[in-house]
């Protein structure tokens, strides 16, 4: 069972009393013709290869442009060093999207949530707090739930494709479903959860997708980290009552609309944005591409 809004999840919630992950896991069961405990088992298995993900990053190893690599080591040495002005643990949350953006990058094992491009945003936001505090692993297998919903919806309202929608509908998109999953985490309603996605989302509304090159690493890489931080401000503005005045399902109808009347140039072609700059057009003449 396929899932064509937030509304649509939310109302099976209220008609069968159960939580919005629960939702997710039977239309999911339902939808591959498994069991419960199948679908569970399955959810689980990509929660632990996020980890292993995590945890196989190697600060020496750069891609085969040499572009990135070294990202999620250099954060990892400045938090060491300094009192970063983010704070010791949203510092943690950026370093873990950096390194998850390296793995892509430098062909590791990743887990695509939505995209490889914007691998790094769930695993930062959910990995991280997983390993800060004193959480049951349960909880965290919701709360993937919780974002494999979110980014189902999205998918069938919009896009989730770079090429089709801009970067918009892959860190975007990301950072709204990693939004609604920590929500989920810290006890929020399933109203709270659609506030944070919406907000994750408009916060990042237009975003382009304009890698260097053609490369899924400048500036891709880092924007991982703006999509986690996003999505922290948004969970937190959900869970303290914030309200997105625009629905969800709007939000996602309206990054649709401005996707399609993105440029091409701006749909992962690697024409406009940064891509375009001089400086690009010389990393690409070094790279003989």
């Amino acid at each position: 069972m396929s899932y064509q809004s937030m509304e649509e999840v939310y109302e099976r919630c209220e008609k069968d009393g159960i939580s919005f992950w629960k939702a997710i896991q039977l239309g999911d069961a339902s939808e591959r013709g498994v069991t419960e405990e199948d679908s569970w088992e399955r959810m689980k298995g990509m929660w632990q290869a996020m980890q292993d993900s995590l945890d196989a990053y190697d600060p020496e190893l750069m891609s085969r442009s040499r572009l990135v690599g070294k990202e999620g080591g250099q954060m990892d040495h400045y938090l060491e060093q300094n009192d970063p002005l983010c704070g010791t643990y949203m510092a943690k949350v950026m370093a873990n999207a950096l390194k998850m953006g390296c793995n892509n990058a430098c062909m590791k094992r990743i887990v695509a949530a939505p995209t490889a491009g914007a691998c790094g945003v769930l695993p930062a936001v959910l990995v991280t707090y997983y390993r800060e505090y004193d959480v049951p692993e349960e909880k965290m297998i919701e709360a993937m739930y919780v974002a494999a919903g979110v980014g189902q919806v999205i998918a069938n309202r919009a896009f989730l494709a770079g090429a089709s929608g801009g970067c918009q509908a892959e860190i975007g998109s990301g950072s709204g479903m990693a939004a609604a999953a920590i929500t989920h985490v810290r006890g929020g309603s399933k109203e709270q959860l659609g506030h944070a996605c919406a907000m994750a989302l408009k916060n990042l509304m237009g975003l382009v997708c304009d890698p260097v090159g053609g490369l899924v690493e400048v500036p891709c890489v880092k924007r991982n980290v703006g999509g986690a931080v996003n999505a922290m401000a948004a969970a937190d503005m959900a869970l303290a009552g914030i309200e997105s005045q625009i629905p969800v399902d709007e939000v996602m109808d309206a990054m649709r609309e401005v996707g399609v009347k993105m440029d091409v140039s701006l749909r992962e072609t690697g024409l406009g944005g940064v891509a375009g700059t001089q400086r690009a057009k010389e990393v690409v003449e070094a790279l003989d591409m």
